[in-house]
């Protein structure tokens, strides 16, 4: 199988424990995902979040609307945690979050994204555009924090 890394992050000017608290709550992950993705939780909220956690979500893919299952296979409040694809439109799909105290009461989080695309070899036609996709996605999940968080 073929992955890719898609590795991106930021600073916020907040400390780590309420920057965390934010992730920790899986409604927020609707505020920081465009609106182009039709992004919706499915699983009934308030999800308690923790090792062993499954999140079932839709989103749109080209119109198409397609289930997406992750498990949180590692849960470590307030430096990180990891979720996975166990259904959805990638082959391999592994998100480790990390939050990292960083002087003056700031946080640096860094996203690392290890995934491999579908039908192969034929779907690594499409690793441009999905490059460019996550890019995009990740863009507006920083405007969208920067915002929630704009005090410095």
């Amino acid at each position: 199988m073929l992955e890719h890394l898609f590795e991106t992050e930021m600073v916020v000017p907040i400390v780590r424990e309420e920057v965390f608290a934010f992730f920790a709550d899986a409604s927020n992950l609707m505020r920081i995902t465009p609106p182009t993705l039709g992004f919706k939780i499915l699983t009934p909220l308030p999800i308690r979040m923790e090792e062993g956690t499954l999140i079932d979500y839709t989103i749109l893919l080209h119109r198409l609307p397609l289930r997406w299952r992750t498990r949180i296979c590692r849960w470590n409040p307030p430096v990180e945690f990891v979720d996975e694809q166990l259904k959805g439109p990638y082959r391999k799909w592994v998100h480790h979050h990390i939050f990292d105290e960083l002087e003056s009461g700031k946080t640096r989080i860094r996203d690392r994204v290890n995934y491999a695309l579908p039908f192969p070899p034929f779907g690594e036609l499409a690793l441009p555009l999905v490059r460019s996709q996550l890019h995009a996605i990740f863009q507006f999940r920083q405007k969208t924090i920067l915002e929630r968080f704009p005090h410095a």
